[in-house]
């Protein structure tokens, strides 16, 4: 049984000023997330429960600049046409779940596409993805671009994974689903908490109070309202990936391997070559 993996290019490779926009939107959408519990009691958040939606207002900003940038050097049309497939196919399947109970059908295709095509593809097939099926599903609202974040970070951390094969990467991918259904959830939860709850509850964030409170406080809220969703939405993953993953991993390596993705941008007839000069030899 082989466990090491051969190396398939990425659909997107990720140059350094990419990672470095990768790096810091996630930054900035970790700070979207967790400001309840680092808020100080002079900020202008402390009393404000619409910062969620300020603070979210601002993530698809991030998101297109690091789309922009990865982008920038050009992506193989064929790394398009299959970015254009799998999300069009994520957002078909999404509303088969609609989050019923905390089931949710979308997350193991963004495991295995990332986990195929690299990094740089599952941050984007996250993204697009999301936004798709709020499109499709008539699910747009402020709570959309932590979800675009949340799934392209899923997509990423899918792309980052050990290269293992056979029933070892199952395993790997199986737990990697479970784990990234419950945390997903609970920055969900993050971004859900401070104008779900308001400011006069026993459970609500209180400025300036220590970390380890306003955790406490919010692990309590969680348990109490979406931890069973985040929970099956993770054995969601589990299942679907077990079940599947071995016939869509060989499908999408079979496609990438005849796609022989090339992260070189198509030059325009008028272009210069790579010598400098636009003259035909």
């Amino acid at each position: 049984m082989r466990t090491t993996a051969p190396a398939i290019a990425p659909a997107i490779a990720l140059r350094p000023r990419s990672a470095i926009a990768i790096g810091l939107a996630t930054l900035a959408g970790l700070m979207a997330f967790l400001w309840p519990l680092l808020v100080s009691k002079e900020s202008l958040l402390a009393e404000n429960t619409a910062a969620p939606l300020v603070l979210g207002s601002l993530l698809p900003v991030v998101l297109a600049v690091v789309l922009f940038e990865i982008s920038e050097g050009g992506l193989d049309p064929k790394a398009v046409a299959m970015l254009g497939v799998l999300s069009a196919i994520g957002a078909a399947i999404r509303p088969l779940g609609a989050g019923t109970a905390g089931i949710e059908t979308v997350f193991f295709l963004l495991i295995l596409g990332g986990r195929v095509f690299g990094a740089g593809f599952g941050f984007v097939l996250g993204a697009t993805t999301l936004f798709g099926s709020a499109l499709f599903t008539g699910g747009v609202g402020p709570w959309l671009p932590y979800q675009m974040l949340g799934a392209a970070l899923v997509g990423l951390l899918a792309g980052l994974l050990p290269p293992l094969r056979g029933v070892p990467e199952l395993l790997m991918l199986a737990a990697y689903g479970l784990v990234a259904g419950v945390l997903y959830g609970t920055l969900q939860n993050l971004s859900f908490w401070p104008y779900g709850l308001g400011l006069k509850t026993e459970l609500s964030f209180v400025a300036g109070d220590p970390v380890a409170e306003n955790l406490h406080r919010f692990v309590v809220f969680s348990f109490t309202t979406a931890f069973g969703w985040d929970l099956v939405r993770g054995i969601t993953n589990v299942v679907l990936i077990v079940l599947t993953g071995p016939a869509i991993l060989a499908t999408l390596r079979r496609a990438a391997r005849k796609a022989s993705f090339s992260t070189t941008a198509p030059r325009s007839p008028g272009s210069p070559s790579r010598s400098g000069s636009s003259r035909p030899r």
